[in-house]
């Protein structure tokens, strides 16, 4: 028994002679946790592709384009307004920097209402919107 021991321990002890082994490091892939940030882009396109659930916020493209149809009507306004704003934007930059000057007083455009005013440091425009949003800009004196 004592011969089949020690011929146990001995070839137990020459097959770990010829074994090989390395020290485990640790490489983070994420960049969030020090890892490559050439990795962020394929990381996400992963986690989407795998991505099973859907946002109940989000509206699908068909529901969306069925609640938002808007007549020829609709769009032609928008487009119109869009191009008075548009005008006068270009006519308020072109008139503060050149001889001209500006007229004050108040200007309604569909939904918008514009109030242009001379001030101390400018041409001092604000912009109200029917839903109740306000934009002021200075246009400063050169």
């Amino acid at each position: 028994m004592t011969k089949r021991l020690l011929l146990t321990m001995t070839l137990l002890g020459l097959l770990t002679v010829g074994a090989k082994a390395q020290a485990f490091v640790y490489h983070p892939y994420n960049p969030a946790f020090g890892g490559n940030t050439f990795n962020y882009q394929w990381m996400l396109s992963s986690a989407q592709a795998q991505d099973k659930t859907k946002d109940p916020a989000q509206r699908s493209s068909s529901s969306l384009t069925n609640r938002t149809s808007t007549s020829s009507l609709d769009d032609f306004s928008t487009s119109l307004q869009r191009q008075i704003l548009n005008r006068l934007s270009q006519k308020v930059i072109g008139n503060q920097f050149s001889e001209d000057t500006l007229k004050e007083g108040t200007y309604q455009f569909g939904d918008f209402q514009v109030t242009i005013t001379n001030a101390t440091d400018g041409v001092l425009i604000r912009i109200v919107d029917g839903k109740g949003g306000e934009t002021t800009v200075t246009i400063p004196y050169f």
